[in-house]
């Protein structure tokens, strides 16, 4: 929902202030999906406000359910008919987490990503970004899944250093009381490795997690799989945590990503080893093994027993190490596995 835009349909009303705290109650807290369903404010109104603002900046396409019913994958139209993609996981039982997308597209052509081979189509507003949260509480509510809609992760579509002003407005509206009044260390925001960016947001929002998106240890393999190396490379991203970490005891998680003859070696396992150790504050840091998660392409996921001996690799070198658990692989919706056609709309 456009804040700024009720706030001055709300004037153009000569509404009192507290009308918009009770909208705010009903469409953040209540998770109402139609003005005309807010009991607590007059009918006239309801119905001027249901004509003049969308709660939601875009539309449903459709909403995939994994086999186990633990993902949930929506495509949502925006209102200039571009699409992107969201998910919904359960983690763990009674507790929902949402995976919401920065830009429509990304521009950093990792190989392995399905949202780098879509090329960049354009950033998400605020407004945009903050709605996919929206849009799973009315979903769980609509559902009656049940449980308790506590974690958002920026690990969706796009790089969100690529669009600070409205990751950073997005998180403001996420963490504001009158608003979805989340935690802050209920929210993690990942990146490729944009340490300018990474800089800015350790400075405006020192509580909330940051994981980087490492998935090799050794500059020439990386810029050839992540083309982000070539301006942000590990050592770049070694003398920024160097730096974090004698200002903050925040951990920061590390996202390996595991494929198949390419960066699961035992050569790979020392290269992260090796680089890790040389931050320091081993404490602080904590890698978080991902099997990949298939797309077109030429890459295939390690074995588990692969993935079992790289985690053991690491934790015997005293890295905090664990193999996070692929949710929504069989409705495309695990990491990595975001895409839509947006090229061909």
């Amino acid at each position: 929902m456009d804040i700024q835009k009720l706030e001055k349909l709300l004037i153009e009303k000569n509404e009192k202030s507290f009308r918009k705290k009770q909208i705010y109650k009903a469409v953040f807290e209540e998770a109402k999906s139609s003005f005309l369903d807010i009991s607590t404010i007059s009918k006239d109104l309801r119905v001027f406000l249901d004509k003049n603002l969308e709660i939601l900046p875009f539309s449903k396409v459709r909403v995939l359910t994994s086999k186990d019913g633990r993902a949930h994958k929506a495509v949502l139209k925006l209102s200039d008919g571009k699409l992107l993609e969201t998910v919904l996981l359960s983690p763990k039982e009674d507790t929902w987490s949402a995976c919401i997308s920065s830009q429509v597209g990304c521009s950093l052509g990792c190989a392995f990503c399905a949202t780098g081979k879509c090329g960049f189509v354009r950033d998400l507003s605020s407004d945009e970004i903050v709605s996919q949260v929206l849009f799973w509480k009315q979903y769980l509510k609509q559902k009656e899944l049940g449980g308790s809609f506590s974690n958002i992760v920026y690990m969706g579509m796009g790089e969100p250093f690529l669009n600070w002003k409205n990751v950073k407005d997005s998180l403001n509206i996420l963490i504001d009381e009158d608003l979805f009044d989340f935690g802050r260390r209920n929210i993690s925001v990942s990146t490729s490795g944009i340490v300018k960016g990474m800089q800015k947001f350790v400075d405006d929002f020192p509580q909330i997690n940051l994981a980087i998106s490492l998935h090799f240890a050794n500059n020439t393999k990386r810029g050839e799989y992540m083309p982000v190396n070539r301006m942000y490379d590990l050592d770049q991203i070694r003398i920024f945590l160097k730096k974090y970490f004698t200002k903050s005891k925040r951990k920061v998680f590390i996202e390996y990503i595991l494929l198949k003859d390419v960066n699961d070696s035992e050569v790979d396992i020392r290269d992260l080893s090796r680089f890790l150790r040389s931050i320091g504050s081993l404490q602080l840091l904590h890698v978080n093994l991902i099997r990949y998660n298939s797309i077109e392409g030429d890459f295939e996921s390690s074995s588990e027993k692969i993935v079992r001996r790289f985690q053991y690799g690491l934790r015997k070198s005293g890295i905090h190490c664990t193999t996070r658990k692929s949710m929504g692989d069989d409705i495309h919706g695990a990491c990595g596995q975001l895409a839509t056609d947006n090229k061909k709309r």
